[in-house]
């Protein structure tokens, strides 16, 4: 399934790691909510990875609105990114929240 279909859907995200938790491999802590889509899987039947931007706490799962694509040029593992119902990120805002992770990646932000 191609991600940039998601834009403007509501889902509901698990988060496996929570605002303010620590990568267990890597080291660093998430800035951000970070989880994957509830019962919705890629095309490799992995499931949707997702950033939910624009809550200052951690949470275990949250419902939202998909208003954009983190696209990985070089990389099969895009992110959705996830906010709260009628809230609105410039392409910037996301970049600056997500750059912990996507610095190391060659990516895009893509709206629909």
């Amino acid at each position: 399934m191609d991600l940039r279909e998601y834009p403007g859907r509501r889902v509901i995200v698990v988060m496996d790691r929570p605002l303010g938790s620590r990568h267990p491999d890597h080291g660093f802590d998430y800035p951000v909510n970070y989880g994957h889509l509830l019962s919705i899987e890629a095309a490799d039947r992995e499931a949707i990875d997702a950033y939910y931007l624009g809550l200052d706490g951690p949470v275990e799962r949250a419902e939202g609105e998909v208003i954009a694509v983190v696209h990985r040029l070089h990389d099969d593992d895009d992110k959705v990114v996830v906010v709260p119902q009628g809230m609105q990120l410039s392409d910037q805002e996301i970049k600056d929240a997500v750059a912990f992770q996507e610095q190391w990646f060659e990516h895009c932000v893509v709206r629909g």
